[in-house]
């Protein structure tokens, strides 16, 4: 499988690791270039035998699944400019649109979602929600205190979710189909709470901040 990811932060390093260690190739692309190339020698140092490479926009031609490691509403407005390419595409949206000036809320409108508004963008792409209640350390090192991380996937489209969760058992993480896309509703509103709860439980709050891109 060729993985496309859009984004160069910590959560392209995260499930670009997990990509590499299942076996994929991984293409990642960010605007600033630099921080493409950077991630790629990180990783192929990181994963041995991986296969990567920073890559131009162009390569979502190639790619079997592309991941939008991007905050909203960064990724639907890539969404929106690749929406021609992305035609017949899975399209991995990670994001938690919550308003990270505050942490006090979401900045959706209720009754949607932001992988709603990105399947809205690029409308035939194939949108399927997934990793946005992992965070980024975990997701580098595949577990946590010994056990496998939970991906909770949603989608409209079976064989694209399919083809996630195929990514997600590959990479040594365990893939729960939550149902259709809609369902990103739920899964975007638990992980503000998530977020939002970590100093109230005494957590270390930068561990919050590392699901950032």
């Amino acid at each position: 499988m060729i993985v496309t990811i859009a984004g160069a932060g910590n959560m392209a390093r995260g499930i670009g690791t997990r990509t590499l260690v299942g076996g994929h190739s991984l293409r990642l692309y960010d605007r600033t270039r630099g921080k493409a190339d950077d991630l790629a020698t990180t990783l192929g140092q990181e994963v041995s035998g991986a296969d990567v490479a920073s890559v131009d926009e162009g390569a979502v031609a190639d790619s079997d699944v592309v991941v939008l490691a991007l905050p909203y509403p960064a990724g639907r407005e890539v969404a929106a400019a690749w929406a021609g390419a992305l035609a017949g595409k899975v399209v991995v949206d990670i994001s938690n649109p919550v308003d990270f000036s505050t942490f006090d809320s979401l900045v959706v409108e209720p009754g949607t979602s932001a992988a709603e508004q990105i399947a809205a963008a690029a409308p035939e792409a194939r949108v399927v929600k997934a990793f946005n209640t992992t965070f980024a350390g975990p997701l580098v090192a595949g577990e946590v205190a010994g056990r496998p991380l939970d991906v909770f996937v949603a989608g409209d489209d079976d064989d694209a979710k399919r083809s996630v969760s195929e990514l997600v058992s590959s990479a040594g993480l365990r893939p729960l189909d939550v149902g259709p896309l809609r369902r990103a509703r739920e899964l975007e509103g638990f992980q503000f709470l998530h977020m939002a709860s970590q100093e109230r439980l005494g957590l270390n709050w930068s561990s919050a901040l590392a699901i950032l891109p």
